[in-house]
């Protein structure tokens, strides 16, 4: 685990969804440069539909000997992980990216390494902070996170809900949501982070202190 040695630098960084762009996290790690003082939470959806979901899942998980990182579970690693346990969920899931996923690992279920299955079981529903709530997808205004229905904290798209700010008075950061222009979308009390990187190839990097913003450039 990384050691700290200034707390006063330390910044806490959310990252979009990546969906298998490999390249593009890469990149986007390049910019923001973190070092030991500084925790990167990511919200989710690692794999599906980009190209290379082995690579993505390889790089947060070498990040943690560089920086303290955060991961949130996205419905699509929940989906993966049903389509391990019951095979007439595999169908669903190949539909929804998941053959890219599994292109990326040789086409094989069997191919996916112990340790990548056991990264997806252990990433997190919620995140919480002094300051900041980070969830994949939405959330109901009214009740805690860890009281809230999984359907709605990882697949309620902000077009189905747009939620007020949350009793807490924390500030609610979430991905799930594509933004096909590239821009983050900011309610104040609600931003998300999710910019399309497997369609126009810009993934988002946001220090949630300060909203200084990290981008990578659009493929088209």
């Amino acid at each position: 685990m990384p050691t700290s040695n200034n707390t006063a630098s330390a910044r806490t960084i959310a990252i979009g969804d990546i969906h298998g762009c490999a390249d593009e996290l890469e990149q986007l790690l390049q910019l923001i440069q973190p070092t030991a003082d500084d925790t990167l939470v990511f919200l989710g959806d690692y794999i599906d539909r980009g190209p290379d979901s082995q690579r993505v899942i390889n790089t947060v998980i070498g990040l943690q000997e560089t920086c303290e990182v955060v991961t949130l579970v996205g419905n699509h690693e929940i989906m993966l992980l049903d389509a391990i346990e019951q095979p007439l969920m595999q169908s669903l899931w190949l539909q929804f990216g998941g053959q890219q996923t599994l292109d990326s690992y040789g086409g094989d279920f069997d191919s996916i390494p112990a340790d990548h299955l056991t990264f997806l079981e252990s990433c997190q529903r919620f995140h919480e902070t002094e300051g900041h709530l980070f969830v994949h997808a939405n959330y109901l205004p009214n009740s805690p996170l860890d009281q809230q229905d999984p359907q709605v904290l990882l697949w309620t798209h902000l077009s189905e809900l747009q939620p007020t700010a949350h009793v807490s008075g924390k500030r609610v950061i979430v991905g799930h949501t594509p933004q096909k222009n590239g821009k983050i979308l900011d309610y104040g009390h609600l931003v998300c982070l999710d910019t399309f990187c497997f369609g126009n190839g810009v993934l988002t990097g946001m220090d949630v202190h300060t909203d200084q913003l990290w981008q990578t450039k659009a493929r088209n």
